[in-house]
C-alpha cells in the first residue's frame, strides 16, 4: 500500500498567510451544503477566510499543499464566529440573514462540554487528496497533541465513510438525535461518538 509524507500542524504555527487556503478546504469539503448561498467558490472561500478561528485549526500538508483540515474546538471557542454582515455582504442581504440565521446556532452556540473535553468539527479534505489518509493523520495527531482527555464529535447518519473512520479511531456511539426538516438537509439523524485520551 502506497504511504503518504503527510505533515499536520496547528494553523496558528503558519500565521494569517494561510486563511484562504483553509477556507479553499473547508469549502471544498463541504461545497454541497453552501452551494445554496453561492455557486462561486472564491466568493464562499473569501467569506469564510474573514470568520476561521485560527486558534482551534489544525491543517494538514502533502507536497507543501493544504489538504486538510480538522479544528478541535471547545467551551471557550468554536472553529468559526459566523458574522452576520459579512455573509450579508458576500451574498446578498435576503441569503445573508438566512445562512447567518442557520448557520448560527450550528456554529456560534458555545458548547456544553467541560473544560477537558475537545469537540472536533469542521473535518475536510480536498477532493485530490482522499483516500490518502489526511483525515486519519489529522486525527491521530490532534488526540496526540491537543490538550484534551475527553473528545466528542457529530456525524449525519448519510455519512457513512466518516463514520467507519470514527469507529476505527476508537470512538463511540453515544446519542443519536432526530434532525428537524430532515428532507429538506438531506440526513435523517445525528449520530455524537466520544474517545476517552490514552494519554
Amino acid at each position: 500500500m502506497q504511504t503518504y509524507n503527510i505533515q499536520v500542524k496547528p494553523m496558528r504555527a503558519y500565521g494569517s498567510s494561510v486563511r484562504q487556503q483553509t477556507a479553499a478546504v473547508f469549502v471544498d469539503g463541504y461545497f454541497q451544503d453552501l452551494s445554496f448561498l453561492s455557486k462561486d467558490r472564491k466568493k464562499l472561500i473569501d467569506a469564510f477566510a474573514q470568520m476561521i478561528c485560527s486558534d482551534v485549526f489544525y491543517l494538514a500538508t502533502l507536497d507543501e499543499e493544504i489538504v486538510g483540515i480538522l479544528a478541535c474546538s471547545s467551551n471557550q471557542m468554536r472553529a468559526m464566529s459566523i458574522d452576520q454582515t459579512i455573509l450579508r455582504q458576500s451574498f446578498g442581504y435576503v441569503k445573508g440573514s438566512i445562512a447567518y440565521h442557520f448557520m448560527k446556532d450550528e456554529l456560534n452556540k458555545q458548547l456544553p462540554y467541560d473544560h477537558d473535553t475537545g469537540y472536533i468539527e469542521c473535518v475536510a479534505t480536498t477532493k485530490k487528496a482522499r483516500g490518502k489518509g489526511v483525515s486519519t493523520t489529522l486525527f491521530r495527531y490532534v488526540l496526540e497533541n491537543a490538550p484534551y482527555q475527553h473528545y466528542v464529535l457529530e456525524v449525519v447518519d448519510t455519512n457513512e465513510n466518516a463514520y467507519r473512520l470514527y469507529k476505527k479511531l476508537g470512538f463511540t456511539e453515544f446519542e443519536r438525535k432526530k434532525e428537524r426538516f430532515s428532507k429538506l438537509k438531506g440526513f435523517k439523524e445525528r449520530i455524537y461518538m466520544e474517545l476517552e485520551s490514552s494519554r
